[in-house]
């Protein structure tokens, strides 16, 4: 039996992304439950969650791009 919650890929604790902030800016993430990420909408940052952790390193970030 498949577990249709693991499927979508892991969920972030509305408490975990209350205390979380951007290491760079200091200011609140998003959570893209899409792409697993946390967003820094000031930073223009997005850091990737695996298995349930947050990789709040900025080396690890992938830099997000504007679109027109």
């Amino acid at each position: 039996m498949v577990d249709e919650r693991r499927a979508t890929g892991p969920e972030v604790d509305v408490k975990l992304l209350e205390l979380l902030a951007c290491p760079l800016t200091k200011g609140p993430l998003t959570w893209d439950p899409e792409r697993s990420e946390l967003v820094s909408r000031l930073g223009k940052l997005a850091y990737p969650v695996r298995d349930g952790i947050p990789i709040m390193l900025p080396s690890e970030a992938r830099t997000l791009v504007e679109e027109s």
